[in-house]
């Protein structure tokens, strides 16, 4: 059993950077690939990126490839998403998630879930 929190959302203006953590409890945290996702109102929860259990590979949707850098820390239980230049379209909550398998892209892929961080992007 894995429990996820997030934490970092706020609201910022289209530029700005800001990095969500995602801390995550249970002992077996650093055998899960960890990912981000994101659902704006109105929308479907949206791949963003992923993380293998050692931290070595990444793969980010296209949509924020270049501006979203994914980390994790397992030793401190944390998985981070870096994220700058961001646009109102990024208005969104985001949620980290862990899987078993690295990568996995889709939402019925992951088997925990946290509940979510806020994240606005004014123009």
């Amino acid at each position: 059993q894995v429990q996820l929190v997030e934490s970092g959302g706020g609201l910022v203006q289209a530029g700005d950077s800001l990095r969500l953590s995602c801390a995550g409890s249970g002992r077996t945290f650093s055998s899960y690939a960890m990912g981000w996702f994101r659902q704006a109102p109105g929308k479907g929860r949206e791949f963003v990126a992923t993380i293998n259990v050692g931290g070595s590979r990444t793969l980010y949707a296209a949509s924020v490839k270049g501006r979203v850098t994914i980390s994790r820390d397992n030793a401190r239980n944390m998985v981070y998403l870096q994220m700058d230049s961001l646009q109102p379209e990024d208005t969104a909550v985001y949620y980290c998630a862990a899987a078993l398998i690295f990568p996995r892209v889709t939402r019925d892929e992951y088997t925990y879930w946290g509940q979510g961080t806020q994240v606005t992007v004014s123009s």
